[in-house]
Parts: C-alpha cells; sequence; structure tokens
C-alpha cells in the first residue's frame, strides 16, 4: 500500500441537545438538538483528513459500513472513481440522504487528507484562492415555539451583531411573513441586506402572496419558497417573482442541480458540502452556475468543519461574470443559532469579523479538532 493510499476511513458521530423549551427552527418544525457526523480519513503514512457528514449519525455510519471498502486502498487523489461506483452499482438506495451525506463528507475528508500530504491549503486542489476573507450573512429569525411572539425582542439581539447581511425564517403564513419582515427590517435598517427562508413550506400561490406581501422591503433573495423537487414550479414562479429566488440545499449532485438550472427555477445556487457530494460535486455546481449566469452561496447549517470547507470552496471560485467591480459577493452562511458543534469543537474557531471570516490558515482545510470538547459531544 502506497502512503498516499486511504488505510481507513470512519466516522465520529457529534450531538448536542438542549432544552426543549427552547426550541428553534423553520416552518416545517423545531430541533432542540443539533447532530452530525465527522468524517476521518486516514491514509497509510498516518496523515488524517476530516470532512462532514450532515444528519443523524447513525444513519450514516450504517452507510459507511456498506461502502467502506470501496475507499480502503485507493489512491486518496482517486476517490472520486469509488464515488462513481458507488452510485452505479447502488442505484436502488438514491441519491438522498444518508448516503449522500456520507460521500460529502468522505469526499471533503479525502481532499483534505490529500491537502495536507502535499503540505498545502485544501483550496489549491480546487483552484487556488482568490481572496483570503470569506464575506458571509447570518441566519436567524428563527421560528421558536412561541410563534411570532418574541420575534421583535430576537431581530432586536441580532442587529447588535453588526451582520451586513441577515436571514430570517418565514413560511407560517403570507400575513405572519409580512409581520416577521417588517419587524426584521425595522430592526436591522436599511443598510443590512435581508433574505428570508420558508423551506419549501409553500405551494406557488402560497408563495406569490408571500412575496407581494414583503416586496417593499428589499430582500436580496426569497430561499426555498417550493418543496425543493417542484422544478415545474420553481420555473413558474421565478416568471412571476417580484425578487430573486435561492435554492439548492437539499439537492443532491449536480444532476438535481442540472434540472434546476435547465428549468431556470432559480437565481441563486445553494450547495451544501456536507450533503450534496462534497466538493467533487460542489465544483460541479459551480461549473453549471458559471454556464447558466446564475449566482452561488453555499448553504451551511452544521459543524465548524463543513463550514470549514465552505469558506475555501468560496475562495476558491472565479469571480465570471464580473471583473474588476464585484456587485455580489459570493456568501456563506453562517447560522447564530445555539450550536457548539460549529463554535466548541476546534482548537481555533472559525470567527467573523466585520462580516467576513478570514481562510482558515495551514495545511488542508486550516482547522485542527479539539480532542476533549469532540468527546463530550460524541455519540
Amino acid at each position: 500500500m502506497s502512503r498516499h493510499a486511504i488505510r481507513d476511513v470512519r466516522l465520529i458521530g457529534l450531538r448536542h441537545a438542549f432544552d426543549p423549551a427552547r426550541a428553534y427552527g423553520m416552518a416545517r418544525g423545531l430541533t432542540s438538538s443539533r447532530q452530525t457526523g465527522i468524517v476521518v480519513v486516514e491514509l497509510a503514512s498516518g496523515v488524517q483528513g476530516l470532512g462532514e457528514a450532515w444528519g443523524p449519525p447513525a444513519m450514516t455510519r450504517a452507510a459507511l459500513e456498506m461502502v467502506r471498502d470501496y475507499f480502503i486502498g485507493r489512491e486518496v487523489f482517486a476517490h472520486e472513481h469509488a464515488v462513481d461506483l458507488i452510485l452505479s452499482r447502488h442505484y436502488h438506495f438514491g441519491i438522498q440522504n444518508p448516503l449522500m451525506a456520507l460521500i460529502s463528507g468522505i469526499d471533503v475528508a479525502a481532499r483534505d487528507a490529500a491537502a495536507r500530504a502535499l503540505d498545502v491549503p485544501l483550496h489549491a486542489l480546487i483552484g487556488g484562492a482568490r481572496v483570503d476573507r470569506v464575506p458571509v450573512y447570518a441566519s436567524s429569525g428563527y421560528i421558536t415555539l412561541a410563534g411570532d411572539e418574541g420575534f421583535a425582542e430576537q431581530m432586536a439581539e441580532v442587529a447588535t451583531h453588526g451582520h451586513r447581511a441577515v436571514k430570517i425564517k418565514i413560511g407560517r403564513s403570507p400575513a405572519s411573513d409580512a409581520f416577521r419582515v417588517r419587524t426584521a427590517r425595522e430592526a436591522l435598517g436599511e443598510g443590512v441586506a435581508l433574505m428570508v427562508d420558508a423551506n419549501g413550506n409553500y405551494t406557488v400561490d402560497l408563495a406569490l402572496d408571500s412575496m407581494r406581501r414583503i416586496a417593499g422591503y428589499d430582500i436580496a433573495w426569497y430561499e426555498e419558497p417550493l418543496p425543493p423537487l417542484d422544478f415545474r414550479g420553481y420555473a413558474e414562479l421565478r416568471t412571476r417573482a417580484p425578487m430573486p429566488i435561492a435554492t439548492g440545499e437539499a439537492l443532491y449532485t449536480a444532476h438535481d442541480f442540472h434540472r434546476l438550472t435547465e428549468a431556470r427555477g432559480a437565481d441563486i445556487l445553494q450547495p451544501d458540502l456536507s450533503l450534496c457530494g462534497g466538493l467533487g460535486q460542489g465544483r460541479r455546481v459551480a461549473d453549471l452556475a458559471r454556464l447558466h449566469h446564475l449566482r452561488l452561496s453555499p448553504h451551511v447549517w452544521g459543524s465548524a468543519v463543513g463550514l470549514a470547507a465552505a469558506c475555501h470552496y468560496v475562495a476558491a471560485l472565479g469571480v465570471y461574470p464580473h471583473a474588476g467591480n464585484e456587485p455580489a459577493p459570493t456568501l456563506v452562511e453562517y447560522d447564530l443559532g445555539e450550536n457548539p458543534l460549529r463554535d466548541a469543537i476546534l482548537t481555533r474557531p472559525l470567527s467573523v469579523t466585520d462580516g467576513e471570516i478570514a481562510l482558515p490558515e495551514g495545511p488542508g482545510l486550516g482547522i485542527e479538532l479539539d480532542a476533549a470538547a469532540v468527546a463530550e459531544l460524541t455519540v
């Protein structure tokens, strides 16, 4: 076995539970826990890489038992050939969670290990960094057990953080959407970009009603107005929408995004690197965005490992079709919910300063796990 061959692939399941009375989330449901899986790819040389497989760790671990042998002994630089075999041979399992979540984590971990073995940052393997600081938007304004009650206080707190762009949750009803957007705009002021997210809870008619009620508040984008696979609905809605449409967090592989882009169903594509297939599929989605002249903004709602991967991903994207002036920089999502899986598991946490995250320095992803913190959260 060569020193760059994959010797082992394993999963660390992480979970943080909090008081159910403080549950928060979206129009489709709330949560009182955060959970994910950290994939570790170990090379024969002893070098290890990290990736994230979002979702219930028990389900992801079961998928790993089925496909681990596809990767063992394979050169880390050729790991995508194993992915092709898995998707071709096991097509009956589909391309949705948890198998694609696992593949996503393995893909990023393999690239992290390869970059560490070469002593280069991960972005060097996917095009090289164009920027060393990545702009973010803050996800907050979550729906809680109290519904819309207390939302004004929640937004007042968000406003103290000084973020340049903020996304809030909507989707309970068009009337509720109008209240939440008006309240958010009053709290944030006119200088902050405001996005909204219905998490696919509407049909076309309801989404249009919602959009018309909030159109006067300068909405930067309306995220997931419809269920993820309603490609025809997205195409219809986009021709009538008074604001840009974003979607993609629940799409898997570039095939799903191809259907969306062919339908011209969105203005902003939102791949999640811990779900869509990792950086391999993420780069193909970026190519689709480039070919169709669409914007891109990766979805991140997991751990610090997925956040670091998204930062390298965005840093390596080209500026085309823009040149010296970039009117709408690509943003990475940074959620403000209670989440030690993001804030506590690294020896040097990724933090936001002036609306940006500095690209982690060092080989690979440029991050190291805090062993004690990980052990405390491991399930």
